[in-house]
């Protein structure tokens, strides 16, 4: 695996989901050339607009897969690289099968594998298709969210060793079937600590429910 591209974006002002409504959003990132340095919660000149939903340390860098982007050309011809709003672009390996807590060494630092991506409208906005949000949790294709293990700078084209993964299994992709369709097996997730601890909220939630 490698990294196609690494991208940032800050902040702006673009017209919302309803006539006359704006909305913040930091989803239209760029690629950038040469070295880009890692800090604890996100890339260098890379920001985010909410806060509260999106950024932090469970949210740091978000990874989205070039053999993902090939799939929804396929679906929906042309589409922007940067359509999902990725700071890094991988190429060779399948994301969906990224394990929970698993940590990958690029170039200088070191990133572990925290959650998948829960799209919301902002994502409809950037694709120019409201129904995008929509689409994106069908085709349970998420993308990873990675949290710094150790700071350090990335460049496009180094690659992507992964030098931890834990036993448990659980992927991204197994991670966003069961919040989204599969809620009957809600309790898998507490096999993975490396999950944020709503998810094992929600979890613990759902078993109660159920029993």
């Amino acid at each position: 695996m490698i990294i196609r591209t690494v991208a940032v974006g800050r902040p702006q002002e673009v017209a919302g989901p309803r006539p006359g409504e704006t909305t913040s959003t930091a989803i239209w990132k760029l690629p950038v050339d040469g070295p880009v340095e890692v800090g604890p919660e996100n890339l260098a000149g890379d920001e985010q607009a909410d806060r509260v939903h999106h950024g932090g340390p469970e949210k740091s860098v978000y990874a989205y897969g070039a053999e993902d982007l090939a799939w929804w050309r396929e679906q929906l011809g042309g589409i922007d690289d940067q359509v999902f709003g990725q700071n890094l672009t991988t190429a060779g390996r399948d994301l969906r099968t990224a394990v929970i807590g698993e940590r990958w060494r690029v170039g200088t630092a070191e990133l572990e594998v925290v959650q998948p991506r829960i799209p919301c409208f902002k994502l409809g906005l950037r694709a120019g298709d409201p129904t995008m949000p929509r689409r994106f949790v069908a085709a349970t294709r998420p993308g990873v969210y990675l949290r710094v293990a150790t700071p350090g700078t990335i460049t496009a084209g180094d690659p992507v060793t992964i030098t931890e993964e834990p036993g448990h299994g659980l992927t991204v992709a197994d991670v966003f079937a069961i919040y989204h369709h599969h809620r009957d097996r809600a309790a898998r997730l507490l096999d993975a600590p490396g999950l944020p601890s709503w998810y094992h909220d929600w979890a613990r939630k759902r078993r109660v429910s159920r029993d």
